[in-house]
């Protein structure tokens, strides 16, 4: 039996949502526990409660992933007599560590916030509220012609390459490569003391610079050189924009009515609080997971006629509707989309690395309201 060690599972994770996507005085990362241990059994969760706790010791679960953080304001005392010491002391007890990722998941390309386009079926999505402004890198790369296939593939494959809806986007140019290996070279090409002369392929290609890691790491992995030649250039190109919410349109129009039901069904709720006309036809649509009232009018701003998010007041619902803006509000838990947006992802290394780990999604139900 093959098992990741904690700190690789969260390294891989943190591809997704890296922590510099988190706001300032966000509390993320590891929170309990320990990494420096094999990972038999992860579980994906949106709260971390007595119950959620309680399920894991059951199932044997050695990692939490949750999206809210189980201690966001600083505990003074850990006494296990009250509900945050128990769930403290149960998770130590236990051996459950526990990790949160908050706003860089609702940042993170296919996070919270592009999870819940998906399921309400929304196209041609952009960022609702800017927060992060990626740099922009060019790397040019030297292999062997008959290693060139294999090498775009991968720089695409690791994220490199990506141009508006286009993707493994390079340029390639062939060449003459020389070298001269020396005493204590191991040449894939070529033998020591003689000048070699080989059929090259410069290949060049972008990539965002917060993956620079990723995409250098995969393009010397696959390199067949002991010595690979590569150069990284910085770029003043616009790079990448992420940030909080996202807008985008409907695949065709619908009633404010009919949009209402749409979301109950698509983000699994029983029930939705509506601002506006119901009659209104509401086409472009914007979302931010969580409490988003305060952005609503970034949403009106940007066109939308429709502003799905979570917790919101009664004077800025007044607000909103004396702009002309129609709001829906799903509740807070429909956050846990990301229970399966992060297992399916979490899986996948699992399985590329033919690790025998199980990631598994938490089935407490943890949203506190119910509608009567």
């Amino acid at each position: 039996m093959r098992f990741p060690n904690g700190q690789e599972v969260i390294q891989v994770f943190e591809k997704l949502a890296p922590k510099s996507l988190a706001m300032d005085g966000d509390k993320i990362g590891l929170q309990i526990g320990t990494l420096q241990k094999p990972i038999k059994k992860i579980m994906i969760t949106l709260d971390v409660l007595e119950d959620v706790v309680d399920e894991a010791i059951v199932k044997q679960v050695d990692l939490i992933i949750a999206h809210h953080p189980v201690i966001y304001n600083p505990l003074k005392t850990v006494i296990t007599d009250n509900p945050s010491g128990r769930i403290v002391g149960k998770c130590l007890k236990n051996d459950i560590t526990v990790y949160a990722a908050h706003t860089n998941l609702d940042v993170a390309i296919g996070g919270v916030n592009d999870l819940l386009t998906v399921a309400l079926e929304l196209e041609d999505t952009e960022v609702l509220v800017p927060t992060f402004e990626d740099s922009l890198k060019k790397l040019a790369v030297y292999v062997p012609e008959d290693h060139a296939e294999k090498m775009r593939n991968v720089l695409g494959s690791a994220g490199a390459g990506y141009i508006g809806n286009y993707s493994h986007c390079t340029f390639n140019s062939a060449g003459t490569g020389t070298f001269l290996p020396n005493d204590g070279a191991n040449p894939f090409i070529g033998e020591q003391g003689k000048l070699e002369h080989v059929a090259e392929v410069k290949i060049e290609t972008i990539f965002p610079g917060s993956i620079q890691n990723k995409v250098i790491n995969a393009m010397l992995k696959a390199h067949p050189y002991e010595e690979p030649a590569y150069d990284i250039y910085p770029l003043e190109n616009k790079g990448p924009t992420l940030g909080l919410g996202r807008i985008g349109v409907l695949k065709k129009e619908m009633t404010l009515k009919e949009f209402a039901e749409h979301v109950k069904s698509s983000l699994d709720v029983s029930g939705v609080r509506v601002v506006g006309d119901l009659g209104s036809i509401v086409r472009k649509v914007a979302v931010l997971g969580g409490d988003g009232g305060k952005f609503w009018s970034k949403a009106k701003f940007k066109g939308a006629d429709v502003f799905v998010t979570g917790d919101i007041y009664y004077h800025v619902a007044h607000d909103a509707m004396m702009e002309g803006l129609n709001m829906v509000d799903p509740g807070h838990n429909v956050e846990k989309v990301m229970k399966q947006g992060v297992q399916k992802y979490l899986q996948s290394f699992i399985t590329e690395k033919k690790y025998d780990t199980t990631v598994i999604t938490s089935q407490v139900h943890t949203d506190p309201f119910q509608f009567m």
